[in-house]
């Protein structure tokens, strides 16, 4: 039998290895909070659930937001006056990355996270990403669908930074049309 060391043979360090590949594949399907738990956490009293039809203006600005076009016609949503929570997905790179947002009086309040299915660009769901969201509001100087602030890529999780920063822009941008009439 081949020996590595003193300590380690050549079939222990495979079954290791193997192992460690076990496990990285079955960790890129993982919901870290559910929808009921994201929506207790900003509702005291759970507000009932409404829909946005994505027609029209809305949906040619929506698919400027995506770079495709959108893959519902409609979007729920919970709002109680100026606050809005919104559960979304949108492609990382080949799979659904489900985002929850809280836009309050037009300003981002939290973005997370709640479930992510790609093998790489995992650490989106970190605070030291998510909380570059706070306060972050739709500009109003260049394009009204860009963020006025920029968000900084994370090295090998690109494609998840993008899709999360469109859900991000998507969940301003519908709160902008459910609360124009009420401003």
């Amino acid at each position: 039998m081949a020996v590595l060391s003193e300590h380690i043979s050549l079939p222990a360090l495979l079954a290791g290895f193997f192992c460690l590949v076990g496990m990285a594949s079955h960790s890129h399907a993982e919901q870290y909070m559910s929808e009921q738990e994201f929506l207790a956490k900003h509702f005291s009293s759970t507000p009932a659930t409404k829909a946005l039809w994505i027609t029209g203006d809305l949906k040619t600005l929506t698919s400027n937001v995506l770079q495709h076009p959108p893959q519902k016609l409609r979007q729920r949503y919970w709002q109680d006056q100026q606050r809005s929570l919104w559960v979304m997905e949108e492609i990382g790179k080949e799979k659904p990355i489900t985002v929850g947002i809280v836009v309050n009086d037009g300003a981002l309040e939290e973005v997370k996270v709640l479930a992510y299915r790609e093998s790489r660009g995992w650490e989106v769901k970190y605070p030291f990403f998510t909380e570059q969201f706070d306060a972050a509001q739709l500009s109003t100087e260049k394009n009204p669908t860009q963020l006025d602030k920029n968000i900084d890529n994370i090295t090998g999780a690109t494609l998840s930074v993008r899709a999360v920063t469109k859900l991000a822009r998507l969940a301003l941008l519908y709160h902008q049309h459910i609360t124009k009439d009420t401003q």
